[in-house]
């Protein structure tokens, strides 16, 4: 079966996808970390969060795309 450029681009769309979802939860985690250990400096947790966010509203974007449209 040959793929058409819009099968190649969801699939490219779905390994951006993944790969901005595992960004994320590192984000969380190192965020996490960072305020247990009680000693975070706040500009570098304000700069991981906004990142964090920066990544949610892409990963949404994606998922958009790849949601077909359902007309009711």
């Amino acid at each position: 079966m040959t793929e058409t450029p819009e099968m190649n681009h969801r699939k490219q769309l779905r390994v951006k996808l993944e790969v901005l979802r595992r960004e994320h939860r590192d984000l969380d985690e190192a965020i996490d970390a960072l305020q247990e250990s009680g000693r975070a400096d706040q500009l570098r947790l304000r700069r991981l969060k906004k990142r964090k966010l920066q990544l949610k509203d892409q990963i949404a974007l994606i998922e958009d795309e790849l949601t077909p449209d359902i007309i009711a």
